[in-house]
């Protein structure tokens, strides 16, 4: 998954606690200090994953994986949220299904929950790094949203083709 580490997504050492819910008042009572306050207070109600919850998996299909099974929809919600992955990473991963064993798919879902896990339970501090990669990603998803249709309209433009060539005799 994404190590290259040029993208800041790699969970840093933190000894904080985890950020409250969304409307509670975070006191140094409560384990926070001054700059996990200021944060909150500078983020509002967000929280890790609360960007890419709004965003769906439609238009991304999975290819036909018939040696495997898992819920597809969960699978690609899992992939949306991932901020340690590229957009073209996401892609190759949802192209290669077919090939993955039951392992394989179980493994790299495991990994994706971990990664989801241990980003929403980073201090505060790290809200605002967290935001800003969860909006470049959630706009990542969207541009692979936008490359899924054009994808499948260029096979129903082939399919036409194709299907005019033959009813002429040119096939």
């Amino acid at each position: 998954m994404g190590d290259d580490g040029d993208d800041g997504a790699a969970p840093p050492q933190d000894s904080g606690p985890p950020p409250p819910p969304p409307g509670t008042q975070a006191t140094k009572d409560m384990g926070y200090d001054d700059e996990d306050i200021r944060v909150l207070g500078e983020v509002g109600n967000y929280r890790f994953g609360t960007i890419t919850e709004t965003l769906t998996n439609d238009n991304i299909a999975i290819p036909v994986h018939a040696q495997t099974q898992f819920d597809e929809q969960v699978f690609l919600s899992l992939l949306r949220g991932s901020i340690s992955l590229t957009r073209d990473e996401k892609w190759r991963i949802i192209q290669a299904v077919p090939k993955l064993s039951q392992f394989q798919i179980d493994e790299l879902q495991k990994i994706l929950e971990e990664e989801k896990r241990k980003f929403s339970e980073l201090s505060p501090k790290h809200l605002m790094q967290l935001m800003r990669l969860e909006q470049k990603h959630s706009e990542d998803w969207k541009d692979l949203q936008s490359v899924a249709v054009q994808e499948k309209g260029k096979q129903q433009e082939q399919t036409q083709a194709d299907e005019i060539r033959k009813q002429l005799g040119l096939s």
